[in-house]
């Protein structure tokens, strides 16, 4: 993978498990996981496979039972709650396949929203939203309320949320998963164009292949171990 130094995003040895009853699932373990600093990684692999598990533990929005995360030289699995947080909200950028606005906020409302529960200015918040709105092509659209707009532009003013904090890390759940085919390749576009422009490090995880294989990498994740995706031995996913 190069240089440590190089390396954006590292598992080692990640575990998770989960009790049922009285026995336990295994989700995956022992995973490892590199990604370099601006490379664009995209995880496939059937539904259950712990795709969104990953990338939630990466996130810092669970813990694993075992193994641990770098970002860099921080190890993010070492950090009590507080720290992981403040981390999280400054360092890392999501982008969920429910895009999760607020129906009643205007799309700028919205944008503006990580901003201001950081203490930034309201002024100055509105004008990095707008900028950010007209990066995905909705500056137009930017005082109509989220419910308003149709599900691509919720999932454009979405994206403008995730990056209006000049996250180093996005990390994306299914992004194009409740659009149409059409919608989703334009969402995909977006997405990749908008990575090389701001040079972040980004994984997502996604059912969708022609998206997957915008990346630079995609990787397959199966019976809890995650290898290079190779069509010549995966015949669907």
């Amino acid at each position: 993978m190069g240089d440590s130094t190089d390396i954006a995003i590292r598992a080692r040895r990640l575990t998770k498990k989960y009790a049922s009853g009285s026995s336990t699932i295994t989700v995956f373990q022992d995973l490892d996981l590199q990604i370099r600093a601006g490379e664009q990684v995209a995880v496939i692999g059937e539904s259950g496979a712990g795709k969104s598990t990953l990338l939630h533990l990466l996130g810092g929005l669970d813990r694993p039972t075992s193994g641990h995360i770098y970002y860099g030289p921080w190890e993010t699995t070492a950090m009590r709650d507080a720290e992981l947080s403040a981390f999280r909200n400054s360092q890392i950028g999501f982008v969920w396949q429910s895009h999760g606005l607020l129906p009643e906020f205007t799309a700028l409302e919205n944008v503006m929203m990580p901003l201001l529960i950081r203490g930034v200015a309201q002024s100055t918040a509105a004008k990095k939203a707008l900028a950010e709105i007209a990066k995905v092509g909705l500056e137009a659209r930017a005082q109509h309320r989220a419910g308003e707009l149709s599900g691509g532009e919720q999932q454009r003013v979405a994206l403008a949320r995730a990056l209006v904090t000049k996250p180093k890390i996005v990390l994306a759940d299914e992004p194009t998963g409740n659009l149409d085919f059409t919608t989703g390749e334009t969402i995909a576009a977006l997405f990749s164009a908008l990575h090389e422009s701001r040079v972040v490090t980004s994984l997502m995880v996604t059912h969708n292949l022609a998206f997957a294989k915008r990346c630079d990498r995609v990787l397959l994740l199966d019976q809890g171990r995650l290898r290079p995706y190779n069509e010549a031995t995966v015949t669907s996913q």
